[in-house]
């Protein structure tokens, strides 16, 4: 029992910062996001009328009701309730719920395949953080109190459903009606509670297009440092966010003026603001965006960079390898075409990369560079032509195998790739059209011919 709060239960995590409910052993169910937006605002509305008929306050909660007020279809809906996450338990089943957060007071309700799943939580506050991330325990309080402990005000609000009523705390209403992002309460301590939180202000800033709030901004602007002690992995996510959405040239020019580039992109600290205003105008360029397409941008001129910001911010081998190519791909063909143009070389040169399964991506990249005069327009304009022509036109398959040319002669080992590389040239240039003319090659170079 916190003293004066209307709080009746507190949950405590044990001394290494983790939920005591929660087990590093077992990966969290990977579950589907609700494919039918129809559906799951259905299947929202009744998870709220059931606990409501069950005798508990419930309503939808956070970034769900910012979007509905926006006139935004919700990616998600989360619900606050009275009930206890026993009692969610009990009122929906065990086999239709999964337990994973209930040490913070949230139980998973599965919905019906197209409506996904919504997460139930208890109205709670928050312990004090110790961490600069987590709260050190939960206690199950009222509404205005689990609102009191949100972020920002846009994401404080509530609504019931059923009454199609905006319950608003926060005063989260009027900033959304001024487009502004607002810390709830003293910014400083929102912030000092958990220090993601200012990549999230950023993040919302930049794609709602709202200024963020002057108090606001100036506790972002002195605390930015201590974004440091955030875990790398928090970090890449945020940025996953702000990089594939619009408004995304926007955060990257927040989080320089604000100071928070320095502590997410420590390889590039020395960077001149001409580097970042050129980066985001590239990025935001970019026809489908994604995070390795933003790190292959800043990376361009520097691969070395790009492996060391890849393994500080963990990321999935799949986006290392994918920024990495791209890095290598653009500087490849960039420089193998800057005298005499892309048509002018072999295409067994330009082949490798422009067959491969990522050149729509490659194609998108060179657009964007060339449409703020950093590469060749003419170039990516071939290249966009080139990886649109067919797969069989693009990477037809060889003409000989290594048991046919073991057959014909060729010494196993070594000389058997070698041979398969020069054919493979000579076809993709169009030197060589058919099995029998590449079997006729292969006994000229036995003969020494």
């Amino acid at each position: 029992m916190v003293a004066g709060s209307s709080c009746l239960l507190e949950i405590v995590s044990d001394n290494t910062g983790e939920p005591l409910l929660l087990s590093r052993k077992f990966p969290l169910p990977m579950l589907p996001r609700a494919p039918d937006p129809a559906a799951a605002r259905e299947f929202a509305f009744e998870v709220v009328a059931r606990l409501r008929r069950a005798g508990y306050e419930a309503v939808w909660a956070g970034g769900c009701v910012r979007d509905e007020l926006l006139g935004r279809t919700p990616s998600d809906y989360d619900i606050a309730t009275s009930a206890r996450p026993a009692a969610v338990r009990e009122i929906f089943g065990h086999r239709r719920t999964l337990a994973v957060g209930a040490a913070f007071g949230v139980i998973t309700v599965l919905g019906p395949k197209p409506a996904g799943q919504v997460e139930v939580a208890t109205f709670r506050a928050d312990a004090p953080y110790t961490d600069g991330r987590h709260p050190a325990g939960v206690t199950f309080c009222g509404a205005r109190e689990d609102a009191l402990r949100r972020d920002f005000t846009i994401n404080g609000l509530f609504f019931d459903p059923l009454e199609d009523e905006v319950i608003d705390y926060v005063g989260g209403q009027l900033d959304l009606a001024d487009g502004i992002v607002r810390a709830i309460g003293v910014p400083s301590m929102r912030f000092g509670e958990d220090h993601l939180r200012m990549l999230r202000a950023v993040r919302f800033s930049a794609g709602f297009g709202f200024p963020l709030e002057r108090e606001t901004r100036r506790a972002i602007e002195s605390m930015a440092h201590l974004v440091e002690s955030v875990s790398p992995e928090r970090i890449a996510a945020e940025l996953r966010a702000m990089c594939s959405r619009p408004g995304r040239s926007e955060a990257i020019s927040l989080l320089v003026d604000t100071g928070l580039v320095e502590p997410v992109f420590h390889e590039f600290s020395d960077k001149p603001s001409a580097f970042w205003s050129s980066a985001a105008t590239i990025l935001d360029a970019i026809d489908e965006p994604d995070l390795p397409l933003a790190l292959a941008i800043l990376c361009r001129d520097d691969a070395a960079a790009m492996s060391r910001l890849g393994k500080r911010l963990r990321l999935a081998n799949h986006e290392r390898k994918l920024a990495a190519w791209l890095v290598s791909a653009v500087t490849a063909i960039v420089s193998a075409t800057a005298v005499d143009g892309p048509a002018s070389l072999p295409w067994s040169e330009l082949q490798p990369w422009l067959a491969d399964a990522h050149r729509f991506r490659l194609a998108d990249l060179l657009r964007a560079l060339a449409a703020n005069g950093i590469t060749a327009t003419e170039t990516a304009a071939w290249v966009s032509q080139q990886v649109e022509r067919p797969a069989t036109d693009l990477d037809p398959p060889p003409l000989l195998g290594g048991d046919a040319l073991i057959a014909l002669g060729v010494p196993a080992g070594p000389a058997v790739g070698q041979a398969l590389r020069r054919l493979r040239n000579l076809q993709l240039d169009g030197r060589l059209a058919s099995q029998a003319e590449a079997v006729e090659q292969v006994k000229a170079w036995l003969l020494g011919r």
